[in-house]
């Protein structure tokens, strides 16, 4: 059951309201044990407060203007939590929500069965199920997320709710629109993916000191490719991060690194952690 307060006739101070937020932000991510039934137990009368004709809705996942939002629906293949295995976040524990629906086809995909599987879930459901976990690192991730226009608003609101949150993309769609608080990990396409043609080169001018841009590589070919790319565009420059890839099972890593030392370039190179830690087909990990 939901409780309403009615403050129409009272002036609203935005500063108090942001406050309200941030307390309750920190206290849902940093609540012991014992805190944490007792806001389980205030999740299930949530909280619904009218004020100067908005609405505002308080449950266990944070603070949010309207209940409208939390209504939207994703198509979500699995919501997991596990260790990051990428980026320069590799090593944290992570929550990741992995979206269904991809428009590319790389040849090196490991996660075919994100391409159609998965189930409706409304916006207020994921958070609650994120919030559950009680990790302060989120990835949003796919198949390609950017496919579904209510991930927009999922992020602002994981944002809202005091989540680092990362976004996984695969560069084919526009990420100007995305929450300028998230760090988005986008890729680039080499030629060995067989999607190269799908780069969207217009995202490389959103780049900022958040992001991330990585290169998955197989060849040799490949890497000529991206060092290019990292040298005509000075992305080092532009972003957190240059990430340096090997495809699994298709090139020996310490290629790469030789070539990565030989051309001293300002580049990461990375291995996919989780697949050193589980099995390389394991799904949820």
């Amino acid at each position: 059951m939901a409780a309403r307060l009615d403050c129409r006739h009272k002036a609203v101070n935005q500063k108090i309201l942001v406050k309200i937020r941030k307390f309750w932000s920190g206290f849902c991510l940093r609540r012991t044990p014992s805190a944490h039934v007792k806001t389980a137990e205030f999740s299930r009368r949530n909280l619904l407060c009218s004020c100067s004709h908005k609405t505002f809705y308080i449950g266990s996942a944070g603070i949010f203007n309207d209940m409208s939002e939390r209504e939207k629906t994703l198509t979500i293949n699995e919501i997991y939590h596990s260790i990051q295995g990428e980026s320069t976040w590799a090593g944290w524990p992570c929550v990741f929500v992995r979206l269904t629906f991809c428009d590319l086809r790389c040849n090196y995909c490991d996660t075919e069965y994100a391409f159609y599987e998965g189930n409706k879930r409304s916006l207020g459901e994921i958070l609650d199920t994120v919030a559950a976990y009680r990790c302060p690192l989120v990835e949003i991730t796919g198949g390609e997320p950017l496919l579904q226009k209510n991930v927009l608003p999922l992020m602002s609101m994981l944002c809202d709710s005091g989540y680092t949150v990362l976004l996984e993309t695969s560069g084919a769609h526009d990420i100007s629109k995305v929450d300028p608080r998230v760090h988005r990990i986008m890729d680039l396409k080499t030629p060995g993916s067989g999607e190269v043609d799908k780069n969207l080169w217009s995202n490389i001018d959103h780049l900022n000191a958040r992001d991330e841009v990585k290169f998955v590589m197989g060849s040799r070919e490949d890497y000529e490719w991206s060092r290019d790319k990292v040298q005509r565009y000075d992305l080092p420059s532009r972003c957190r991060a240059v990430l340096f890839s090997p495809i699994f099972g298709r090139i020996d890593p310490r290629q790469i690194v030789e070539w990565i030392l030989a051309d001293k370039l300002n580049v990461r190179f990375q291995l996919q952690m989780h697949k050193f830690i589980w099995s390389p087909t394991q799904r949820g990990v």
